[in-house]
């Protein structure tokens, strides 16, 4: 039902309030990111580190755009607190497979939100010694921001504070495999939102 590859702008499904960033849009700074990185890492291998859900996608294109040695590795993690209003502090649900020691380390994020999250992600693994440890992200919303101090070394799209979902993220496990990043219609998340479950990170 998206054939048009997510125009901006145009409305293709019911719950689209509007497409953010389309799907060209993506390639294109995908492949960016990924010459950016490949011209920082030369000479290096790279260890590759996503935090699912979310950014399984993103991080799968980006790969595929870096032309150094790499291997990946997966988190899953959890806030303590209320979703929305997180205290920053991680529950490991899914840890690294591998160690880190003396590797240089990417962490590839969705969303970087508050930046609590990213904050106290980014204190756990560097306790484990890596090389050297950077983020990239795909989407930031720098006014939700309450880390001011986050470094974001690779971020592909600065956007407003609206609730997005498609290329990976999702409201309540669902449109994730859109290939462009829309804003969903509040009809489809303001009741979460009222129970204290809109969307954060």
């Amino acid at each position: 039902m998206w054939s048009c590859g997510g125009v901006r702008g145009e409305t293709v499904e019911d719950f689209i309030e509007r497409v953010l960033i389309t799907e060209e849009e993506i390639r294109q700074r995908v492949r960016e990111l990924g010459e950016a990185i490949s011209r920082d890492y030369a000479g290096k291998e790279l260890r590759v580190v996503g935090v699912l859900r979310g950014a399984f996608i993103f991080m799968a294109d980006l790969v595929r755009n870096i032309r150094v040695p790499l291997s990946v590795d997966f988190m899953s993690i959890s806030s303590y607190g209320d979703e929305c209003e997180t205290s920053g502090v991680v529950r490991i649900l899914k840890d690294l497979d591998k160690p880190i020691t003396g590797r240089h380390v990417l962490i590839v994020e969705d969303i970087v939100d508050t930046g609590l999250t990213l904050r106290h992600l980014k204190e756990v693994l560097s306790t484990r010694g890596p090389a050297s440890l950077k983020v990239c992200a795909l989407l930031s919303k720098p006014e939700r921001r309450l880390v001011q101090d986050l470094t974001i070394d690779y971020l592909g799209f600065e956007i407003p504070n609206c609730f997005v979902v498609g290329y990976g993220l999702d409201y309540a496990e669902r449109y994730r495999n859109y290939p462009f990043i829309f804003v969903l219609k509040p009809d489809y998340y303001h009741d979460a939102q009222r129970e204290g479950k809109g969307q954060c990170g």
